[in-house]
């Protein structure tokens, strides 16, 4: 798909059939000592996006869910493996392995808002390009004997901006998210792709990243 209006009806059609939200936090294998390499796109530095998440964030604080920090508004794209089983010395071959086939820099549009059974997030399209760099990482890793955590035919972009912490009807936040959709879409350059190194604290994401990638 590439129109984003068309994505975004999609999306939000989706979120809106959703009976109950499940706890985001409730996965089995991971714990506060978890690591694992996940490529990502990652947006430290972009105030627009930062604002729209902050303004959502500050109409939906009413629900309790857990707000995504600035420095962590994220696209995961895909697992590498666990810190634990892979060792660090292999990074620098799976970083060789991907950069040639790394396509050009994009742009993306990130549409408020719509979400899944676990998050309130924002759409991001056109997703032609992001499928693309998926499927890049995804030879790359398979080159090296590595199983990708997701296969590009399953795989949805999106931006989570807050994560659901608990099992509830998903009514109440359906509503409050459907007050935010006319909020202006924001516009993202991306230019490299991050392979990071990955944990929670408290009920947050947070990594170190290993190594920023140009795109071509």
């Amino acid at each position: 798909m590439a129109d984003p209006a068309v994505i975004a009806a999609h999306d939000q059609a989706a979120f809106d059939a959703v009976e109950r939200m499940v706890d985001h936090w409730d996965r089995p294998g991971w714990t506060a000592q978890t690591r694992a390499y996940y490529w990502m796109l990652t947006f430290p530095d972009d105030p627009v996006l930062v604002g729209l998440a902050r303004r959502c964030q500050q109409r939906l604080a009413p629900l309790g869910l857990d707000p995504v920090p600035d420095d962590g508004l994220h696209i995961t794209l895909a697992r590498v493996g666990s810190a634990a089983t892979l060792p660090l010395s292999h990074l620098d071959d799976v970083i060789n392995a991907a950069t040639p086939l790394l396509p050009e820099a994009f742009r993306l549009r990130a549409v408020p808002l719509a979400g899944s059974r676990g998050a309130v997030r924002l759409t991001v399209a056109p997703w032609a390009p992001v499928l693309a760099l998926h499927v890049a990482l995804s030879e790359s890793m398979t080159s090296l004997g590595l199983t990708p955590g997701k296969p590009t035919a399953l795989f949805r972009p999106h931006l989570s901006l807050a994560y659901n912490n608990r099992p509830r009807p998903a009514a109440p936040i359906i509503e409050a998210v459907t007050t935010l959709r006319d909020l202006p879409a924001v516009d993202l350059h991306v230019r490299e792709v991050q392979l990071v190194e990955l944990r929670r604290e408290d009920r947050a994401y947070r990594w170190d990243v290993v190594k920023s990638v140009p795109l071509g």
